[in-house]
């Protein structure tokens, strides 16, 4: 049985990734953690019979642990990367928002532990990824726009899945230039623009929509996210992939060979 430590566990995700890890007859949990300033530490949280508790310290959270799955912020999981690197034990790591440096740190820790890095674990959304640079290499001269939506809380835009899908997009079309929204006289849309656009409302889970307009005709390629158990399902599943891998930064699409 593969044993994980869940970060974050009273937040959006992690309270999704202890529920799906409960069903699954295949996945421990060792521990269980929050921020030493969040007020759930010590509690208890009902788990298969039992009960597990909220602990803030992340080495010993990592010490029963084959594997950390963590969806909190920038600042903390780098945080809880480097008790990783320093426990040597793989990471599945959903956070967004990273910076340069941020990347670099997460690259620098491959190195070392097998880490599974995506902007969005669902499966959905990894094939998204695929579809759109093949049909962006097929409507290279079309006009592209990304529009993504998010609940209100979300405090990174745009999306990190927004991001990847302009990667997906540039990559096939070196030509395009990247805006953020666009305001006042902007005049004529130039050629090789790629727009992207960010939308925070309410309790939108997530929808992505990738537009490609050409003469007379329009493509629209979407995911809906209907609640974050997609996300929290992929993590789980990329936690079983590592199992056995050596030292590296994966993907998503390497989990699910793809």
């Amino acid at each position: 049985m593969l044993n994980i430590a869940v970060a974050g566990v009273k937040g959006k995700m992690g309270s999704r990734i202890l529920s799906l890890a409960e069903a699954d007859a295949t996945v421990g949990v060792a521990a269980v953690f929050e921020a030493a300033s969040n007020a759930a530490v010590g509690s208890r949280i009902q788990f298969r019979g039992g009960q597990l508790s909220v602990g803030s310290d992340v080495a010993d959270a990592l010490a029963a642990a084959d594997a950390l799955i963590d969806f909190t912020s920038p600042a903390a999981s780098l945080e809880h990367l480097d008790e990783a690197v320093a426990a040597k034990k793989a990471v599945v790591l959903g956070t967004t928002g990273f910076d340069d440096a941020g990347i670099r740190a997460i690259k620098s820790a491959a190195a070392v532990i097998p880490i599974v890095f995506s902007p969005n674990m669902s499966v959905g959304v990894n094939l998204l990824f695929k579809v759109v640079g093949e049909v962006a290499r097929v409507l290279k001269d079309y006009d592209a726009e990304i529009v993504e939506i998010h609940h209100n809380q979300k405090k990174d835009a745009p999306s990190g899945t927004a991001a990847k899908l302009s990667e997906a997009i540039t990559a096939a079309c070196a030509a395009k230039n990247i805006i953020y929204g666009r305001e006042g006289l902007v005049g004529a849309r130039p050629k090789g623009e790629l727009g992207v656009h960010a939308v925070r409302a309410g309790d939108i889970v997530g929808e992505h929509t990738v537009y490609f307009a050409g003469p007379g005709e329009r493509v629209e390629i979407t995911h809906r996210a209907h609640s974050r158990d997609c996300f929290a399902s992929g993590a789980i599943a990329a936690a079983k992939w590592l199992a056995g891998h050596k030292p590296g930064l994966y993907t998503m699409r390497d989990v699910l060979g793809i």
